[in-house]
C-alpha cells in the first residue's frame, strides 16, 4: 500500500523518542511505580490532548501535573473548582481602567501552558462550560474579544470517583473533549515505603529540574503526527469505535472524536517504541484510556454490572486484528 504523496515524511522517530524518554525519566523521579500512567501522560502531551484523572485523593494527581510542567519548563496554573466559582474566575475578566478610559483584560488561571483543573466536577455546569472553548479551540472569549491560549496548552482535570455530594457530573460533551482518561491507583507496599524514604527530608518535586524545552516539545508534537498509519490500522480503529455504538449493552457509543483520539495516541505510542509506523499493539493498549469515558452503558446493562471497560475488552477480543508487512511505512 503506497503512502500518499501529500503525507509529510517523518525525519527521525529517534528524536521524538529521545525527547519523550527524557521527559518520562524526569517525571518518574517524583512519581513512584507509575510507569504506565506516566507514559500515558507523555502520550497525551505529544498528542496535544487533555487528560482526565479520576482517582481518590492523595495518590499523586496534582504532583503528576506539577512534575510534567517542571520537566517541560512550561507555565503552570492550578484551579481549585468550587460550587461558587464563576466562569470569569477561570477565563479572566475585562476591567475598566479609569486613567486610560479603556477596558483591560485581566487573564484568568486558564491562561497557562499546563492547567490543573482540580476537582472539576465540583464546579457548576456553567463554569465547567467555560473550559469547553479553551480545550477545543485553544482560546477564550471575554466580552466579545477572543484571546489565544499559549502553546503548548494542556488541561489536567481531576475528579474524585467516590464523593458525589456537592458535585456536578461532567456532561458527555465535555468528557468527549478529553483525549485520555486514566487512574493512578494506590501504590504497592514497597512503593509506598519508597515514597516515605524519598520525602523524609524534602519533596522530590522541589529538586526537579527541566528535562526538555518547550521548543523541543512543540517540535515533537509536530513530528509525531507524521508517524505512518496504514489504511488497515485506520480501519481497525474505526471498527473498534463503531462497535461501541452497536454493542447491545451500550446506550451511547464513542464519537468520531474517539476515533481521532485513538488514532493520535497510537501514533505517539509508536514513536515512544521507536517505530515510524503504527501496529495493532499500539492501538489495543490505548483503547480503554481513549474510549471508556466516551461510552454510556444502558440502564439494563448497569444492573448486570456491565462497565465500559468490559465492553471494550469484549470488542477487542471479538474483532480480527490486521497484520502483515504492509503495515510498515512503504
Amino acid at each position: 500500500m503506497s503512502l500518499p504523496d501529500a503525507t509529510p515524511k517523518l525525519e527521525s522517530v529517534a528524536t521524538i523518542k529521545a525527547i519523550a524518554d527524557r521527559l518520562i525519566a524526569n517525571v518518574e523521579k517524583v512519581m513512584v511505580g507509575k510507569a504506565a500512567e506516566v507514559q500515558l501522560t507523555a502520550i497525551g502531551l505529544l498528542c496535544q490532548g487533555h487528560l482526565l484523572i479520576e482517582d481518590v485523593p492523595g495518590v499523586g494527581k496534582t504532583m503528576l501535573a506539577k512534575a510534567l510542567s517542571r520537566s517541560v519548563g512550561a507555565s503552570f496554573n492550578r484551579i481549585q473548582f468550587t460550587p461558587d466559582m464563576l466562569p470569569s474566575d477561570v477565563t479572566g475578566v475585562s476591567i475598566f481602567n479609569q486613567s486610560t478610559r479603556q477596558f483591560e483584560f485581566r487573564p484568568g488561571p486558564i491562561m497557562a501552558q499546563i492547567v490543573l483543573s482540580d476537582e472539576i466536577n465540583r464546579a457548576t455546569p456553567k463554569t465547567q462550560a467555560a473550559l469547553l472553548e479553551a480545550m477545543e479551540e485553544k482560546q477564550v472569549t471575554v466580552d466579545g474579544v477572543t484571546h489565544m491560549l499559549p502553546a503548548p496548552f494542556m488541561v489536567f482535570a481531576t475528579q474524585n470517583p467516590i464523593e458525589y455530594e456537592g458535585t456536578f457530573p461532567l456532561p458527555e460533551a465535555q468528557l468527549d473533549r478529553f483525549l485520555l482518561r486514566l487512574s493512578l491507583g494506590y501504590p504497592s507496599a514497597s512503593e509506598e515505603i519508597n515514597v516515605l524514604d524519598r520525602q523524609q527530608y524534602k519533596h522530590p518535586i522541589e529538586l526537579l529540574e527541566r528535562a526538555i524545552s518547550v521548543d523541543e516539545l512543540l517540535m515533537a508534537q509536530t513530528e509525531v503526527r507524521k508517524v505512518y498509519v496504514d489504511h488497515a490500522i485506520k480501519t481497525y480503529i474505526v471498527d473498534i469505535v463503531s462497535h461501541t455504538r452497536k454493542h447491545p449493552d451500550v446506550y451511547l457509543g464513542a464519537s468520531p472524536r474517539g476515533s481521532l483520539a485513538l488514532f493520535r495516541a497510537a501514533q505517539a505510542r509508536a514513536a515512544l517504541n521507536n517505530r515510524d509506523y503504527v501496529i495493532p499493539d499500539d492501538v489495543k493498549p490505548l483503547a480503554e484510556a481513549a474510549l471508556m469515558h466516551r461510552i454510556i452503558i444502558s440502564p439494563a446493562a448497569r444492573i448486570k454490572d456491565v462497565t465500559p471497560r468490559s465492553v471494550i475488552k469484549d470488542i477487542l477480543n471479538s474483532l480480527p486484528v490486521p497484520g502483515g508487512s504492509l503495515l510498515r511505512r512503504p
